[in-house]
C-alpha cells in the first residue's frame, strides 16, 4: 500500500510559537529549521500512536483485489475521494458514494472492493487525523510534539553522541494514544 501525504498540517503558527517559546527563542532566524523538527516530530508521534495527531489529506492506493483492505492512516474522518488507476497510470474519477466500493469508518478503516477491477490500483483521497488545529490537540499530545522538537534542536549539534532513541519523557505522553494491535 502506498501513502502520500497530499495536504500536509500547518505547524508555523501557533505550533512554532510554543516551541520558541518553549526553547526561548525570540528571533525568526531559526523558523524554517524549526518547522522542520515540528513536522519530523509529528511525524515520530504519528509513527509511535498510529494515529495521525493533526488532520491531513493524505491519498493511500489499495490493490484491486476483492476482500476487506485495512487503510494505513488513523484515525480516517472522512473518504474525500476514489480513482481507480489504470495499468498505463491514468485515473478514472469514481463518484462517491460508489457501487464499487464499501467501506467502514471508525478508529481505523476497511475498503472492499465490491466488483472486479484491472489496474494497478484504487487511489482513496482519506482526511484523517485526531484534532483539526494545533490548539485543539490534545495537551498530551501536543506537549510531547514540543518536548521532542525541542530535544532534537537540542541535540543537533553533539556528533556522534545524540541517540535516535524518543525520550522516556516524551513516550510518557503518547502512551495513552497508542494503539495496541493483537497479531
Amino acid at each position: 500500500m502506498e501513502r502520500t501525504i497530499l495536504q500536509p498540517a500547518a505547524l508555523d503558527g501557533a505550533a512554532l510559537a510554543e516551541l520558541k517559546h518553549w526553547l526561548g527563542i525570540s528571533r525568526p532566524n531559526d523558523d524554517v529549521a524549526l518547522t522542520g523538527l515540528l513536522e519530523a516530530s509529528l511525524t515520530i508521534c504519528e509513527a509511535f500512536t498510529g494515529k495521525m495527531p493533526l488532520v491531513q489529506t493524505v491519498e493511500e492506493i489499495i490493490a484491486p483485489h476483492a476482500g476487506w483492505q485495512e487503510l494505513v492512516s488513523r484515525p480516517v474522518r472522512e473518504i474525500a475521494g476514489a480513482a481507480w488507476i489504470a495499468a498505463d497510470g491514468t485515473r478514472e474519477e469514481l463518484p462517491l458514494p460508489t457501487d464499487a466500493l464499501e467501506w467502514r469508518i471508525a478508529v481505523s478503516a476497511c475498503v472492499q472492493l465490491l466488483r472486479p477491477f484491472d489496474g494497478r490500483g484504487i487511489a482513496l483521497q482519506l482526511v484523517v487525523g485526531i484534532a483539526d488545529d494545533w490548539e485543539s490537540l490534545p495537551a498530551s499530545l501536543r506537549h510531547g510534539i514540543i518536548r521532542l522538537a525541542a530535544h532534537l534542536y537540542r541535540e543537533r549539534d553533539r556528533e556522534g553522541k545524540a541517540s535516535a532513541a524518543v525520550p522516556a519523557s516524551v513516550t510518557a505522553l503518547w502512551r495513552p494514544w497508542r494503539s495496541a494491535r493483537l497479531a
